[in-house]
């Protein structure tokens, strides 16, 4: 058994305990004691705040190698979709394997100890599945494994380039020809302990309605968590009502996607019909404040589906930063240059969304919290440096949320072993420079 005294410890409630005493069996957690005044002999010690391990519930890995290289022009969601087309048309097995293990290091450095990998490059460039179909799958979870985080791999349905259409040959790689193939394909990726399944349709404008009835059901019969991209354009809601006369949230929900299990991405242009479905059925809406900034989608307006009933998640997407605690107060503080209005979400809510919320959005319930029986994940942020300076257990925790950075983060636990230490990774970050090389074909620094 390994013991770990944390200087300070959040556990859930509204403020954080001094002088935790954390046991840890097995990968588990045996034991929580607060009130120790001073490190009992042999226990580790966790200087400044520790927080349970962070959940980013929504990525696209390959998108790392777009970070600073879609700035340069004007622009919209659409022109960024070119660009990210062009590189997803780069990427070969070793090339992502080398370039998701070095993202999701990053990630670990950032806090994360669990990620959620909306997957759809599954095929060769052409479209030719490999000779394992889940080729690409597996190299994230291998690249998961590396990196020494926890992964939900979630396998995304997309077959048709917009409403009507068919895939265009830069969505070949992405597409199965159906949903039944698709189905068939995602059946055989096995779960392991650190390593889960999910579902995704990509979007409504990806996956027809019928379709969408199929991976819904894949998902629901299985128990696995459901995702997809949910009006994240106004171009997305007009395209399902000229075609349908539905929104994409109803027509998700006429498919039997909307239950607890199930999480619309980005959920930005909603109307109150949706707000009401999603709130209704419980899911959760996961937020990705700096992939909406950067591509111009909008800010979504979260207090009205938390008030519905839905829940909050939290994914830092494309990556143009990985930094959960920036996401985590983005969510409030765009909300208040939307509505002219401070206070729609507390710290300690926020902190639950990129923790419990996360996690149970990713299918790891019993992840993302500090208790008994609970995975050894645990997540210490330096109170040295200027941003977090002055910091006490009643403050401490507004001040993670709208002060802290990924920069803070001094060690990272996953199931009980160190992954990051001092805030320093095994993989050292030159890899991250050499994996973006490869793919964007760039030379030198």
């Amino acid at each position: 058994m390994t013991a770990y005294w944390c200087e300070l410890a959040w556990l859930g409630g509204e403020r954080a305990e001094a002088g935790v005493l954390i046991e840890v069996e097995d990968g588990r957690i045996a034991g929580v004691t607060g009130g120790a005044a001073a490190p009992p002999a042999g226990a580790v010690r966790l200087d400044g705040a520790t927080i349970p391990g962070l959940a980013n519930a929504h990525s696209h890995a390959f998108q790392r190698a777009l970070r600073s290289r879609t700035q340069q022009d004007r622009g919209t969601f659409w022109t960024w979709r070119e660009q990210m087309y062009r590189l997803a048309a780069r990427l070969d097995p070793d090339t992502y394997l080398a370039l998701a293990r070095a993202t999701y290091a990053e990630m670990a450095m950032a806090g994360v100890t669990t990620v959620g990998e909306f997957h759809y490059l599954h095929h060769t460039p052409g479209g030719t599945p490999y000779a394992d179909r889940n080729e690409m799958g597996r190299v994230l979870l291998t690249a998961a494994a590396e990196a020494g985080v926890r992964i939900t791999l979630i396998d995304s349905c997309y077959l048709h380039g917009g409403i009507g259409e068919p895939a265009s040959d830069a969505q070949r790689r992405f597409s199965d020809g159906s949903a039944d193939a698709w189905a068939e394909r995602v059946s055989d990726l096995d779960e392991n302990e650190s390593a889960r399944i999910g579902a995704a349709i990509h979007s409504m404008r990806a996956v027809d309605p019928e379709s969408a009835v199929t991976v819904a059901a894949w998902a629901r019969e299985r128990g696995r968590p459901l995702h997809a991209h949910v009006s994240e354009q106004p171009v997305e809601n007009k395209a399902c009502l000229d075609a349908y006369g539905r929104t994409p949230t109803a027509l998700l929900a006429e498919a039997g996607a909307l239950e607890a299990g199930f999480t619309a991405v980005h959920a930005t242009h909603l109307d109150l019909g949706d707000v009401a479905l999603l709130g209704d059925a419980g899911a959760c809406c996961c937020v990705c404040p700096t992939t909406e900034r950067d591509l111009a989608d909008g800010i979504g307006q979260m207090r009205p589906l938390v008030d519905a009933g839905a829940s909050l998640a939290v994914g830092s997407d494309s990556h143009a930063v990985i930094d959960m605690f920036e996401e985590a107060r983005a969510i409030e503080l765009d909300e208040r240059l939307a509505s002219g209005e401070r206070g729609h979400h507390g710290a300690v809510d926020l902190l639950r969304a990129v923790t419990e919320g996360g996690h149970r959005a990713l299918g790891w319930p019993e992840a993302g919290r500090i208790a008994v029986g609970a995975p050894a994940d645990l997540v210490s942020v330096s109170l040295d440096g200027v941003r977090m300076a002055g910091s006490d257990p009643e403050t401490v925790l507004q001040a993670l949320v709208f002060s802290a950075t990924a920069a803070d983060v001094r060690s990272v636990i996953v199931d009980g072993v160190e992954i990051v230490r001092h805030g320093r990774h095994a993989i050292d970050p030159s890899a991250l420079h050499e994996a973006v090389r490869a793919v964007t074909g760039l030379s030198g620094r």
